[in-house]
């Protein structure tokens, strides 16, 4: 199956009431366990790229050219999109776009919100030509994503959220509702009412950021209220990094990386099939 556009999946989710995992992607393991994870639980999936990891897989056309190979080689049947994860300009977009990315995210929260408007509006003129969906952010989700530290947590303010989304056009928007990059230190403590608030304003898909770590009832309420794309990597990062540390203080002899990356690979399948079955979106392919 051809890479697809994450619109269709995600409007599909809102009308149903689930939400479509992100999971990113950092090298060739990563990607055969959530694609093979996504196919077993017939459900649509999202593999994110940072720019860093992009960067550290070989580039926006060898991360592509990877993932249209394994869909063909896996023989995956389910729609996969692949996205652009916090998208730091317009230029960057656009080369992952002509690279073949199938949807991006434009990040310039952290400009004033008639910058983030003005740049996130050129990006959605380009992409939409081009049948890839954009993804766009208000407010600070908090933590370290990549190459972006964000000191705390600044919350999205609900009317320039309905202003972007009226203005821009975006197929699914993240707005900044209290979680965080990277594992949270306490409990995670999301803004509903904000979140029904924007939600009721814009009519679009809600993704929530920092998806590791939120227990399973907020995941349900958060969905409810109109989150359709939850993304997730710290979990992966933790899972795969125990199972090769457990391999390698086990056996020092070890020296095949394979003897130690499959484990690594099969730790990140079983968590990716969890996040299905709590997302609700298995079965939905």
């Amino acid at each position: 199956m051809p890479l697809v556009s994450m619109k269709d999946m995600l409007n599909k989710a809102l009308d149903e009431k689930y939400a479509v995992g992100q999971f990113n992607i950092n090298n060739l393991e990563w990607t055969q366990a959530i694609l093979a994870a996504a196919e077993q639980e017939k459900s649509p999936v999202i593999l994110g790229v940072s720019e860093g990891a992009a960067r550290h897989m070989g580039g926006f056309k060898t991360t592509v050219m990877m993932v249209q190979g394994l869909l063909e080689d896996m023989k995956i049947t389910v729609p996969v999109a692949i996205h652009l994860d916090h998208g730091s300009s317009y230029d960057k977009c656009k080369e992952a776009i002509e690279a073949g990315f199938t949807s991006v995210m434009i990040d310039a929260s952290h400009h004033p919100i008639e910058e983030n408007i003005e740049t996130t509006k050129k990006v959605v003129e380009f992409a939409h030509a081009r049948n890839v969906s954009v993804e766009a952010e208000v407010g600070t989700v908090g933590g370290q994503e990549d190459d972006i530290i964000a000191d705390g947590v600044v919350y999205a303010d609900p009317q320039e959220c309905e202003q972007l989304v009226k203005e821009t056009n975006v197929d699914c928007f993240a707005p900044a509702l209290g979680s965080v990059h990277g594992p949270y230190k306490g409990e995670p403590n999301l803004g509903y009412k904000e979140m029904e608030e924007v939600r009721d304003l814009t009519n679009k898909p809600l993704v929530l950021h920092g998806g590791t770590g939120i227990p399973t009832k907020d995941i349900q309420k958060a969905i409810s209220l109109g989150t359709s794309k939850i993304n997730v990597n710290t979990e992966n990062q933790i899972v795969f990094t125990k199972a090769v540390r457990e391999i390698l203080n086990s056996d020092a002899e070890v020296y095949d990386p394979r003897k130690f990356l499959v484990p690594g690979r099969e730790a990140i399948k079983e968590t990716v099939v969890g996040k299905i079955r709590e997302f609700g979106s298995n079965g939905k392919a």
